[in-house]
């Protein structure tokens, strides 16, 4: 006679609670300052000040809707068909935006990072983004969040941990909370001076001086605006930033800035997003805009042994 055993290598706990989608959370406290930072995607899940959204949410039990405040490494917004070449090789990606035939917003959105310092207003993640089909490098990407009094500042530094020279540009996609209101309700001000001209799959076509509906330098009605569009050439005040800010009927205006470090900006009305029409304002600083692999259009190359560092944050006014 046989008895059956438990051969699993996974201990169970009939109190076990699931993994939540979002994985870890890093909670960050800074006087009314609040920020929750998810293991997945290293994504700011919640940002408030005084209990008011900065950052628009999503639930820890969900899988992040619009890439919500994701890290966008080692490359921002889309990739024509997925593919690009180092050195006369081609490479082949994954096509993750099928409808427009895009590889979309790099490869550590949806892995799990890892802590590496943690304090009570702030937290560091790691993530050592592997070679991979249609990936041949090694990169290390350390970010840090951390509270205070001026809002949430972000610092982002990549080291090539591998052999070979690596094409690289990052992003982020935070989404701007207009309080509950409508975005035909808010205004929206952009410090850029140059509109990123695109086809039909967003893919980039070339510049031209904003004019018109893309003349965002002075704050403006969202009422109408239908977009999902980059800028470069961005202005900058006293202290070197550039600034997009949404301004929204309570008063309150949430806004990202971005130091020298990052000079292109992607800005999303989510018209065309399903389920999350006038969702919110996404504001995302980059390093590159869309297609920068095949472009060259400020794409960094990472040496092995180099590292690139940038710097944004996110304050309620």
């Amino acid at each position: 006679m046989t008895t059956s055993q438990n051969t699993s290598l996974f201990p169970t706990s009939a109190d076990a609670a699931p993994t939540p989608p979002s994985g870890a959370q890093h909670v960050l406290v800074h006087g009314a300052h609040r920020a929750v930072v998810a293991e997945v995607g290293a994504m700011v899940r919640e940002y408030t000040v005084d209990g008011r959204d900065v950052l628009v949410p999503f639930r820890e039990d969900e899988v992040a809707p619009v890439f919500n405040a994701a890290v966008l490494v080692p490359w921002p917004n889309r990739l024509r068909d997925g593919r690009y070449a180092v050195d006369g090789r081609a490479y082949q990606l994954a096509v993750s935006e099928p409808e427009r035939g895009t590889a979309l917003h790099g490869l550590a959105a949806w892995e799990r990072w890892s802590a590496v310092d943690a304090a009570e207003d702030a937290v560091t993640l790691e993530l050592a983004l592997p070679a991979q089909k249609g990936w041949p490098f090694q990169l290390v990407t350390r970010v840090r969040y951390a509270l205070s009094d001026a809002g949430l500042e972000v610092m982002l530094t990549t080291r090539n941990a591998g052999a070979g020279t690596a094409p690289y540009g990052v992003g982020f996609h935070p989404w701007l909370s207009s309080g509950g209101a409508d975005l035909d309700e808010c205004t929206v001000r952009l410090d850029a001076a140059t509109h990123v001209t695109v086809d039909d799959r967003l893919l980039p076509t070339g510049t031209e001086p904003v004019t018109g509906d893309y003349d965002l330098r002075e704050a403006r009605s969202l009422a109408g605006l239908d977009l999902d569009d980059a800028w470069v050439d961005p202005l900058r005040d006293a202290d070197g930033l550039s600034w997009c800010l949404l301004g929204c009927p309570d008063g309150r205006t949430p806004a990202v800035w971005m130091d020298g470090s990052l000079d292109c900006w992607q800005v999303c009305s989510a018209n065309h997003i399903d389920g999350y029409e006038r969702y919110g304002l996404a504001a995302e600083p980059m390093s590159c805009v869309a297609d920068a692999f095949n472009t060259g259009e400020r794409l960094v190359h990472l040496a092995p042994g180099d590292e690139h560092t940038v710097r944004w944050g996110v304050t309620l006014r």
